[in-house]
């Protein structure tokens, strides 16, 4: 009880002094707030007023109705140009798309020709420029054979495939960018806050003070673990109720308090590497430069931004060791497809596994840095 005692008021002492850091405190509110928001509707994966331009030296009804045909909210309104501007705009970068319509491109269709269009790519806009490209073509075809049968008619396929989207219907990237943003945060605030409470302690020369009551190690960490993990708990769990569902509209297919518990696990694992983190840097830069070392492969190569299967082999066995990798794959399976425990638990035990794991580490070198002090 004595043991339980010590870690919980060592715990509200964390949380008093984070109380006090303004800093951390607007970067908590910021991380699960404007950041998602800005990530969810500032950032697009889908074709979205992309600006193009047409070049019609055929001035036929076809190239007319190819040109109406591009509209919003995929492109904006197509603009005119001449020949001698195609370059001048794509390098500028004020379309992303130009296309050249040839003379006589409908006197050639009509003959029953294979007459060539020329689509200019700015294919540094890499997104758009892939989606737009296959938009195009499909704009087109369609016109085209509509101008020759005279009217618009799809051809009749042997088999008709009706595709059902259960989460997300209607494609929008921000359904997805927004829950990934959370999980990535938790990841990121996790390692942080919890690292920089140790740093805090030695700058300000509290630890010598830890170091002489009646408290040992264990204790000391676990009181760091529980109340930093406790605020990015309960900021994701707002962030997930406010941002996503109020404010974003984003619609949780799983339950949520199975997803917390994940997140408790995960926060578990990433808390002790924070304590890792903190007792080998020194000071809050050395800090920073260790968080862009390891928070940016454990969020590139979890499998939320890329499926880990196209990443190379030995990428995903060394994965296989990092929490975030079993975090997200578990996450998505909740909140997107709607998956109970009864699908879930493999990666539950992962992770708890790999933070008993990170945890011993954490509380040798910990120990062994006390020792040495």
């Amino acid at each position: 009880m004595r043991r339980i005692l010590n870690i919980y008021r060592l715990g509200i002492k964390e949380l008093r002094s984070l109380a006090h850091d303004s800093i951390m405190l607007v970067l908590i509110v910021w991380a699960f707030t404007g950041a998602i928001y800005a990530s969810s509707t500032a950032t697009s994966q889908e074709l979205h007023n992309a600006p193009i331009a047409f070049v019609d030296e055929d001035q036929s009804n076809l190239s007319t109705r190819m040109i109406s045909a591009f509209y919003g909210p995929y492109f904006k309104k197509p603009v005119m140009i001449t020949p001698a501007e195609i370059d001048t705009g794509l390098d500028a970068g004020i379309y992303t798309f130009v296309v050249n319509i040839p003379p006589d491109f409908e006197r050639d269709v009509v003959a029953g020709r294979s007459p060539d269009i020329q689509v200019n790519i700015d294919a540094t806009r890499m997104s758009q420029a892939f989606i737009g490209a296959g938009y195009i073509q499909n704009i087109m075809n369609g016109e085209i054979a509509g101008f020759l049968k005279g009217f618009r008619q799809d051809e009749a396929l042997p088999i008709s495939l009706v595709p059902h989207v259960k989460f997300n219907p209607n494609l929008s990237s921000a359904w997805f960018s927004s829950i990934m943003e959370i999980m990535n945060n938790i990841t990121m605030l996790g390692i942080m806050l919890t690292g920089a409470a140790l740093i805090r302690e030695r700058e300000h020369g509290t630890l010598e003070h830890l170091m002489v009551m009646p408290v040992n190690a264990a204790e000391i960490i676990l009181a760091k673990i529980w109340s930093m993990g406790l605020v990015v708990l309960v900021a994701a769990w707002l962030s997930l109720y406010f941002m996503v569902q109020e404010v974003l509209h984003v619609p949780i297919q799983g339950s949520i308090l199975l997803f917390m518990c994940g997140a408790l696990l995960h926060l578990l694992a990433v808390t002790s590497i924070g304590v890792f983190m903190g007792t080998v840097a020194r000071n809050m830069p050395q800090l920073g430069l260790l968080l862009i070392l390891t928070v940016l492969p454990l969020q590139m190569l979890s499998g939320g931004i890329t499926p880990r299967e196209s990443m190379p082999l030995f990428v995903q066995l060394i994965m296989q060791a990092a929490p975030t990798t079993h975090f997200v794959s578990m996450a998505q399976a909740i909140l997107y497809r709607g998956a109970g425990f009864d699908v879930v638990w493999p990666s539950f035990i992962a992770v708890f596994a790999i933070a008993i794991i990170f945890f011993t580490l954490s509380l040798m070198l910990f120990r062994r840095s006390l020792a040495s002090a």
